[in-house]
Parts: C-alpha cells; sequence; structure tokens
C-alpha cells in the first residue's frame, strides 16, 4: 500500500498539494503573461513555440492533450501563429489524416528571440531554491507526472500506457536541467 499523505481527520485545502501547485501555476502564470505581451505573445502561444522547437508535440491533437486546452481554441491560436508566419501545418507523409505542425525558420527565430525573457523570468521564480533543491524539485514533479499519466492512460487503455511514458520522458529530456537519478526514479513507481 502506498504511503498516506493525507487523513480526513487533519486534511486541510491550503496544505493540499493540489492547491499549491494549482495557486503557485496561477501566479506564474500571470507574470509569464505580463512579461510576454510586451513581444506581443500570449503565454499559450509561447508553449507551442516552444513545444513545437523542442519536438514534444508535433499535432494540434498533441497540443491540446498537453495544455489541456478546447481544441476550438487552440485552432485560433495555431490560426493566429500561422498568420503570423511563425508556424506552418502540413499533411503527414505517414498518415494523410494527421497535420503535423512545423515551425517556420521566423518560428525558430522568434522561439530563440523569446527564450531569454522566459528564462530570466522563470530564474526569477526558483530564486528561493538552491541548484540541489531545484534538481530535487524537478525530478519529484517529473515522478508526480509519470505516475499520473501512467494511472491515466492505464484507466483508459493498457496499449496507451506505454505512449504516455514515452511522451513524459521526451518532456523531462526536453529541459536543460539536470535529471534526477534513475536508481531514484525505478525505486518510486
Amino acid at each position: 500500500m502506498s504511503a498516506q499523505h493525507y487523513r480526513p481527520q487533519t486534511y486541510v485545502a491550503r496544505d493540499s498539494v493540489g492547491y499549491l501547485v494549482r495557486r503557485l501555476y496561477t501566479l506564474l502564470r500571470a507574470r509569464f503573461e505580463g512579461a510576454l505581451a510586451q513581444s506581443d505573445f500570449t503565454l499559450t502561444q509561447w508553449i507551442v513555440l516552444i513545444q513545437l522547437r523542442d519536438g514534444i508535440s508535433r499535432t494540434a491533437s498533441d497540443l491540446a492533450s498537453d495544455l489541456g486546452h478546447d481544441s476550438g481554441a487552440l485552432t485560433r491560436v495555431l490560426d493566429h501563429l500561422e498568420q503570423r508566419g511563425f508556424l506552418q501545418r502540413r499533411r503527414s507523409a505517414q498518415d494523410r489524416r494527421v497535420v503535423e505542425l512545423r515551425l517556420t525558420p521566423a518560428g525558430l527565430a522568434i522561439a530563440g528571440e523569446l527564450l531569454p525573457l522566459v528564462v530570466e523570468h522563470t530564474n526569477a521564480a526558483l530564486a528561493p531554491l538552491s541548484k540541489n533543491e531545484f534538481t530535487q524539485l524537478r525530478g519529484y514533479l517529473v515522478r508526480l507526472l509519470d505516475h499520473a499519466q501512467l494511472a491515466e492512460t492505464a484507466a483508459k487503455s493498457p496499449s496507451a500506457r506505454g505512449r504516455a511514458v514515452a511522451r513524459t520522458r521526451i518532456k523531462s529530456r526536453a529541459t536543460t536541467s539536470p535529471q534526477p537519478d534513475r536508481a531514484s526514479r525505478r525505486t518510486s513507481r
């Protein structure tokens, strides 16, 4: 049986991991939206650019799933980026039903121009943590994400489990921060 970190008798919402993660997300989202607005970008547009640049997503469906975004709203974001010349849509050579997204040279360039701004704000948000604390936090978050995605895909279908783990590992490798040691990740599962 897994550890019981909370008990109904002592549960307090403000101590909930869900509350803490959501509150942090809300505060950081506002910070990043403000910083990116100066360059005429939204946080969602930035996420689309960087996920395409890093190969985390390759279709609108991938992006909608990762962002938890309505496909109609995401289509408008993609249309806007395409109109600005930052991305293009192409039919997949392997499956004509699939429309793949690719950054244009202008899209790659703007992602490169925005990256220092995003890194600056990310580092400012992480300022209270030492390098070691950051590495541990990142490792814990990856472990929790792996666990949550495995549980979600196991509920849907056993064959989807492998794809979810592969996507999570691709995402975790896409960052430049150090990886938590593999032994601790294996023993946590």
